[in-house]
């Protein structure tokens, strides 16, 4: 797997005459994990899915690995907070969707789909429908889905926000340990203060279009971080930072 770089400079991104970002610059480091947080309407998952290359700025560029970046590109996967997985395909046939689009034949494909599920256990779901699931399993099915590809750089939008509490913690721990095995460059979007505060590295705060505030997070990595004091320090921080800005 290559290691990327994601680089951007002054982005501008309109609605008709609205600006979603502007002037915007970033540097996203391989191998970390970042998480954006914000208000709604501020411009996060424009710009989450501008970095993905669904979305073309209106003004500045978007690099990775220093080669501007021209539209979707194979190595980036997108986890949405929706539920899209094709309901007349099985959990494994689900899977292996991003294999087949890549030309993989069916017996690598099959293998490599049975491993991905049991390392998120869910082999014993594989020939599930997706309406035969829980909501946890579904999302999980969606980062299998996206992890099967190998992508250098993953993008999440909002991945827990249909969940329940519990659900959404488990979901979370899931993401935290699959990237502890393969820490690959991550960008998280969430309106959850406490979820980018347990998933982000590097967590930015956003509102009108810019990024506003950085906080490095001393206790990523912890998987019991929310049963301490330091985590919930971090989390009023975040929180006092929203407010102060909003002010």
């Amino acid at each position: 797997m290559s290691v990327k770089q994601l680089r951007v400079r002054g982005l501008c991104v309109r609605y008709g005459h609205e600006a979603a970002i502007d002037g915007l610059d970033l540097d996203l480091e391989p191998g970390r994990s970042y998480a954006l947080v914000g208000p709604s309407g501020c411009g996060k998952t424009t710009l989450l899915y501008t970095l993905a290359g669904i979305l073309k700025p209106d003004e500045g560029t978007v690099e990775v690995g220093g080669q501007a970046l021209e539209g979707i590109r194979p190595g980036t996967g997108l986890v949405t907070q929706r539920n899209t997985l094709l309901p007349w395909k099985t959990v494994r046939q689900n899977v292996a969707l991003g294999l087949s689009a890549r030309g993989v034949d069916k017996a690598q494909a099959y293998a490599r789909t049975l491993d991905i599920l049991s390392e998120l256990g869910l082999a014993a779901h594989a020939d599930k429908y997706p309406a035969q699931l829980s909501g946890g399993q579904a999302q999980r099915v969606s980062l299998a889905r996206t992890l099967i590809t190998s992508p250098d750089i993953l993008l999440m939008d909002e991945p827990t926000s249909q969940l329940d509490q519990m659900t959404k913690e488990d979901v979370q721990d899931l993401i935290l340990r699959l990237y502890k095995r393969r820490p690959v460059l991550s960008v998280l979007v969430t309106h959850s203060i406490e979820e980018a505060a347990f998933l982000g590295s590097r967590v930015f705060i956003m509102r009108a279009g810019a990024i506003v505030a950085a906080f490095d997070n001393p206790h990523f990595g912890d998987e019991s971080a929310r049963m301490s004091e330091e985590f919930y320090r971090l989390v009023m921080e975040l929180r006092r930072s929203l407010a102060e800005d909003a002010a």
